[in-house]
């Protein structure tokens, strides 16, 4: 391409300024992570381990999207059905972790499923009937943003259920989770590990911080008190819910961008996936009619041009 030519120029500074606007949603989210960093400087020098490189960080993470893509395009030509489940405590990262998966897919092949509590309709049905229907058809990947895992950890420390209740649950998931294995899904569950301090730090972020004030629920703030009643349900659903065909992976999260990245790149290694050969795309020339004239629209119509 001849860069000097006055026309070339424009499209190269076109593509240019596109590439750059598509990272500005990843770099506002980083951007965001600092902000929180510095409303409390002095704890967030408390926290151990050496900064990931940002430019490292980037790189990697675009490297790992692209990966998606292709992953996706082949869930969607095999017409593979895949549900992962993140679960963890509390600030643990999870969200961070899924934003980053689905920010360059195509939403109508991965969709997250983060249900709210069951009405009083849904605590009379089947414990899993629920989730059931926001399992994935051919061609889909659903991540779920907590998942029936709220039996064993949540419900069972905050008292919504009965100890017979989480004794009927571990009876029941292994089974469940075969199940879904053996009709053709693929089920990965990820639990995010954060310490103590850790959470503690980002739970102070979060109640100085206007933006992030809304994440910190009445729940959330009682999980705290109840650190090690949580921690004594997290082993105990380990334990008895690390089966052979659908197994737990535990992603070490006190450092969030380190923990993006591996989870993303571990999730990519368990489906086998190839490049999806693609037709060339010649776009048409328009379609003029000399009988046609735009009309023009009122300007009370257009949103006001503040910036």
């Amino acid at each position: 391409m001849d860069d000097h030519n006055p026309t070339n120029a424009a499209s190269v500074d076109a593509i240019r300024r596109e590439l750059l606007d598509s990272l500005d949603e990843e770099l506002e989210m980083e951007l965001e992570d600092e902000r929180l960093d510095h409303l409390d400087p002095a704890a967030a020098s408390d926290r151990d381990g050496a900064e990931l490189d940002r430019r490292l960080y980037f790189r990697e993470l675009l490297r790992l999207q692209h990966e998606l893509v292709r992953l996706q395009d082949w869930v969607q030509t095999q017409k593979l059905r895949v549900v992962v489940v993140f679960e963890g405590r509390d600030s643990a990262g999870k969200g961070g972790v899924i934003k980053r998966i689905t920010q360059r897919l195509n939403p109508r092949v991965c969709r997250v499923a983060a249900l709210p509590a069951p009405s009083e309709r849904e605590r009379t049905q089947w414990y899993f009937q629920r989730y059931v229907s926001h399992l994935p058809a051919g061609g889909e990947i659903v991540l779920f943003d907590r998942s029936w895992y709220n039996r064993a950890g949540v419900e069972r420390v905050m008292g919504f259920c009965t100890e017979a209740d989480v004794e009927e649950f571990f009876r029941s998931v292994p089974e469940f989770e075969r199940m879904l294995v053996r009709s053709g899904i693929v089920l990965v569950k990820y639990w995010f590990s954060i310490t103590d301090a850790e959470q503690a730090f980002r739970f102070r972020m979060r109640i100085d911080d206007p933006l992030k004030q809304w994440k910190l629920s009445p729940m959330d703030v009682e999980s705290r008190r109840r650190w090690e009643d949580y921690t004594r349900a997290k082993e105990d659903m380990l334990a008895r819910t690390h089966i052979p065909e659908a197994p737990w992976w535990v992603v070490a999260a006190d450092d969030k961008k380190r923990a993006r990245l591996n989870c993303i790149g571990h999730f990519l290694t368990q489906i086998p996936y190839a490049e999806v050969p693609r037709p060339a795309v010649h776009l048409p020339d328009r379609v003029r009619h000399a009988d046609y004239e735009r009309a023009p629209i009122p300007p009370g119509m257009y949103v006001p041009a503040i910036y």
